[in-house]
């Protein structure tokens, strides 16, 4: 058997209809796996079975989010294997199955898929729900399926017959504990029960982690105490102090100490990785989004038309699509608008206008996403309607079930869409999936991501509405640094300098978003038909779709840390330190040195 790239991720959006997904962590696992399997590179994937999803959400009339679980059906969508591991988990033994799912490419290759499923009758009760819920429960829970994923995975693997695993690629720190499994490995096979510097060498050489996030709560930290239960039999007294921060283990210190290559998701999150992590050997590898996954099927009839090949190359849209009358790009745009607006209407029971400038916005609703900026002003958005044009919103997204914060900001959207009501038409659709995204991605006309910089990692909606001929307008954070060019693909926000004073900070960006609306996008819209809209649309497609795409950032995977030689030791930090959101005082000065 040949060399592999095992590929773990908690969670990986394969499809509405297997809803082990939360958001953007695993839409672009699955858009990574879907490239891999198109370029016939040798992926495989594990991560857990969530037999109760993430969870299904409803909104009372008042805004407030109800939640219960995604009940579904394994058998119906995955196989399931005869293969069984065992993992321990606070000193139960707790019995696997293996369930598998292929991923198809263009070329008809695939990329085989492993669900891990504690749900056994051999189990105990309380451990056949170990897998139940995606990011559910306390912090044991949370540590349990980390044991399953980043342990269990690796012996999953072997139990398949993967015996020759070049790169263990870590999507976020989750499931880090894989590292530790092959320490356990090596030392068993060498008959010893402590680690040495060739051990720790070794593991470099074969791991890979992508971390996704500067915002504390995405990187999972657990008591020494509690951690030491499950790594009771290593002796890694010598090497604690390089995982651990005031006696607690951090998931991603683990993660990046036993890497050999690291990444951010952007640029500029390369750069606010390194100053947050205390490394210098960071690297980035861009985001991107499968771009025969979320173009809508009438833009994909006029590539095909216009752009033969698309599909195995996503770079021919750069040139070819500029060759596309731009009328024709707005009409096979009309046509993924009217399929929006009739989900609006059946859904939420509001009836929208395919004449009238339509804004779309859906992200998991959290602090830093400032989901609500829009309305912090609703003076002035009744105005903007009045004197540059209609305008309509549609708005989608979760929050998660402990993030108080994020269900009240979904209750002042909805509240200000109320007082809104008789001066602009606003909708605020519930259950957020992979569907929905992509018919809200392809069918608004621009596409709003307002996030506090510097917390936006990367983001990918704004990637998939470009793929479909949707500009963004977003504030300078995340891949935007990369794609936005002024009136060409879209409009940024405020000028993406980040400050202390919070509050001043988001009236500068709120006004700069009025502003650019009033001034500049809704008339661009509106005037002489829409022409010179349309050429932005067309400039969105052939700009960023054709580079902002998972088969540039397969490429890039495979060139930077799959098939390369990885280094025996990245650069070792002065100091572990806790992970903390950063003062963006700090993050500003360091990226402009």
């Amino acid at each position: 058997m040949k060399e592999i790239i095992a590929y773990f991720s908690m969670e990986i959006g394969l499809g509405a209809e297997v809803p082990t997904y939360s958001g953007g962590l695993g839409i672009l696992a699955g858009d990574t796996l879907r490239a891999a399997a198109d370029l016939g590179a040798p992926v495989v994937a594990v991560t857990l079975l969530n037999r109760k999803g993430y969870f299904h959400q409803t909104l009372t009339l008042d805004g407030t989010q109800e939640e219960r679980p995604v009940l579904w059906e394994p058998s119906r969508h995955l196989q399931e294997l005869p293969q069984r591991v065992a993992v321990e988990v606070f000193g139960r033994r707790v019995l696997l199955r293996l369930w598998t799912f292929e991923v198809l490419g263009i070329g008809g290759r695939s990329v085989p898929v492993y669900f891990l499923d504690s749900n056994l009758p051999e189990n105990d009760h309380k451990d056949q729900g170990l897998t139940d819920h995606l990011y559910g429960g306390d912090a044991h829970y949370r540590l349990s399926q980390e044991i399953i994923l980043g342990i269990g995975g690796v012996r999953a693997l072997k139990a398949l017959g993967y015996h020759q695993v070049r790169r263990y690629h870590m999507n976020e720190g989750h499931s880090s504990l894989l590292t530790l499994e092959l320490l356990a490995d090596r030392m068993r096979s060498a008959g010893r029960h402590y680690v040495t510097a060739d051990d720790e060498r070794t593991i470099r050489r074969q791991c890979v982690f992508t971390t996704h996030t500067p915002v504390e709560a995405g990187h999972d930290q657990f008591d020494w105490a509690v951690a030491a239960a499950v790594i009771a039999r290593m002796e890694l007294d010598s090497i604690k102090d390089k995982l651990c921060h005031q006696d607690r283990l951090n998931m991603t210190h683990l993660a990046l100490h036993f890497s050999g290559y690291t990444n951010g998701v952007s640029k500029k999150h390369g750069e606010v990785s390194r100053m947050l992590l205390n490394r210098s050997n960071i690297d980035a590898i861009t985001n991107g989004v499968h771009a025969a996954t979320w173009v809508a099927d009438s833009m994909q009839r006029v590539f095909d038309q216009y752009c033969p090949g698309w599909r195995q190359d996503n770079m021919l849209l750069r040139r070819q699509v500029l060759d596309i009358a731009a009328q024709e790009i707005w009409k096979a745009h009309l046509e993924t608008k009217r399929h929006l607006l009739s989900l609006v209407e059946e859904r939420a029971d509001v009836k929208l206008d395919e004449r009238i400038f339509t804004i779309g916005f859906a992200r998991r609703s959290t602090a830093y996403k400032r989901n609500d900026l829009v309305f912090d002003d609703l003076d002035a958005l009744k105005r903007i309607a009045q004197k540059a044009g209609a305008f309509q919103l549609v708005f989608a997204g979760k929050a998660h079930p402990r993030d108080e914060a994020g269900k009240q900001m979904i209750r002042r959207v909805i509240e200000a869409m109320g007082r809104l009501k008789g001066d602009l038409r606003a909708v605020y659709l519930p259950n957020y999936d992979i569907a929905l995204g992509k018919a809200i991605t392809a069918g608004c006309d621009l596409w709003l991501n307002n996030p506090q910089p510097p917390l936006e990692a990367s983001g990918t909606s704004g990637m998939k509405a470009a793929l479909n001929g949707v500009p963004s307008l977003s504030t300078l954070d995340g891949w935007w640094l990369e794609g936005c060019f002024e009136g060409l693909t879209g409009w940024a926000i405020g000028s993406g300098e980040a400050t202390s004073d919070h509050e001043t900070e988001r009236a500068r960006d709120a006004a700069s978003l009025y502003q650019k609306l009033e001034k500049v996008i809704i008339p661009a819209f509106y005037e002489n038909g829409g022409r010179k809209y349309w050429n932005v649309m067309r400039q969105a497609i052939a700009i960023n779709g054709s580079y902002f795409n998972a088969q540039r950032m397969l490429q890039e995977y495979v060139a930077k840390a799959y098939f390369c030689e990885a280094p025996d030791a990245p650069q070792a930090p002065q100091a572990i330190r806790s992970i903390k959101t950063p003062d963006p005082r700090m993050l500003s000065r360091s990226l402009s040195n």
